[in-house]
């Protein structure tokens, strides 16, 4: 126990494989210094809620595979992007996870939505099985925007952090179309767990309690996931100052990609290299207390972060944001038409107040017969699934 101690200490304090650099380092939107803020970067990163490979969890359809090692990357970078998302909503930008701590309730609700069991919200069971409905078999390695399509499906069942996720295609985010979704009335799915809450708060003649009438129905809060190619096979280079401007906003939940056939969630950068967290460790799977509460350690990264130059990043990327409130919205909207002024910078999507004459209407879409937009979305996205073959489990 002591050596394990002594070698986590030597790492944390010694800060190994980190640059020396009077270079800033951002971490989701934080600005830190190596030279005098070492140990809160590491208490930063080793915050994030942090998903790798399992074995011996409950099979997957109660007869498919105990363990995700070759498969699961790209679905736990996808947890990890969304349990960020669920830290900001829930705890905060400012939590931390300190080791040995004893922590709030909600910190392990939402640990809880993540567990490798087929009732947990965003389980990597829940995100195999509804990725069939995407055309993925279980087993199949996903891409980016796969994983995005499907967490964005799951998250209609999670009513206790209801969220309004927006999966921005095209390379186009439309504010009007974001402004429909979160200002939405339409009570969402399972909504009956807080029966005529609405109808209460707008008409029972307490119209003051302001506060929780905007947290019910004036702005769902956001999750913002853009999924992008920045390149053909490797990242144009104009594009990288843009994406280093997306871990400076305050509203950056980081990037999920990599390299081909091996995915990363990406959390920040600090001179030309991009920091990640890496799932590709296998870990026995961990069974829920009694209690409630889990044994966590092992779902905190608890040494330096890995590094890999921007250069090597595969172009086919998931870039995700979260806003809070319509203010926060609206800020990112501010903070993104001002990054198209920076020189040498190319936009890596387009922001519009309204759908382009050009979008085909979605439903229109839906009633056409041999439409194959989404067929092609899925290969324009997923085109490094072509790169291997996946093995029989």
């Amino acid at each position: 126990l002591f050596l394990a101690t002594l070698t986590y200490d030597t790492l944390r304090f010694e800060y190994e494989d980190f640059p020396e650099t009077k270079e800033p380092v951002w971490i989701l939107g934080r600005k830190y210094s190596v030279f005098t803020e070492k140990e809160e970067i590491l208490l930063d990163v080793t915050s994030r809620l942090w998903f790798t490979y399992r074995k011996n969890f409950p099979a997957i359809g109660g007869t498919g595979p105990t363990s995700d090692t070759g498969w699961g990357c790209m679905l736990r970078c996808g947890q990890m992007i969304f349990a960020q998302a669920l830290v900001c909503r829930h705890l905060g930008r400012d939590w931390r996870w300190i080791k040995g701590k004893r922590q709030m309730d909600n910190y392990f609700n939402v640990l809880n939505a993540f567990i490798d069991k087929k009732d947990s919200y965003y389980s990597i069971h829940q995100i195999a099985q509804m990725g069939v409905g995407e055309g993925k078999s279980i087993g199949q390695w996903y891409g980016p925007n796969t994983v995005a399509q499907v967490l964005k499906k799951l998250a209609t069942f999670d009513t206790w952090s209801s969220l309004a996720v927006h999966i921005a295609m095209d390379n186009t985010v439309v504010m009007e179309e974001i402004r429909r979704l979160c200002q939405s009335h339409v009570p969402c799915a399972g909504a009956a767990a807080c029966p005529a809450l609405e109808s209460d708060v707008l008409y029972n003649g307490c119209p003051e309690d302001v506060g929780l009438r905007e947290r019910l129905s004036l702005w769902k809060p956001l999750v913002l996931l853009i999924p992008l190619r920045l390149g053909l096979t490797e990242i144009n280079e104009a594009y990288i100052e843009t994406l280093k401007h997306c871990f400076m906003m305050p509203q950056s939940l980081g990037v999920i990609g990599g390299k081909p056939n091996s995915a990363h969630y990406f959390i920040g950068y600090v001179g030309e290299e991009l920091i990640y967290l890496d799932p590709h460790t296998t870990q026995p799977a961990v069974e829920p207390s009694d209690s409630g509460c889990l044994p966590d350690e092992s779902f905190h990264c608890q040494h330096p972060p890995c590094r890999m130059s921007i250069a090597e990043l595969d172009p086919s990327i998931a870039v995700g944001f979260f806003c809070n409130t319509e203010a926060d919205f609206n800020d990112w909207c501010q903070q993104i038409k001002k990054l198209s002024l920076v020189r040498g910078a190319l936009p890596m999507f387009e922001l519009v107040e309204r759908q382009p004459s050009h979008f085909s209407n979605p439903d229109i879409l839906n009633l056409t017969p041999d439409s194959s937009d989404a067929d092609r979305l899925e290969r324009f996205f997923d085109s490094e699934d072509e790169d291997f073959e996946i093995l029989s489990l």
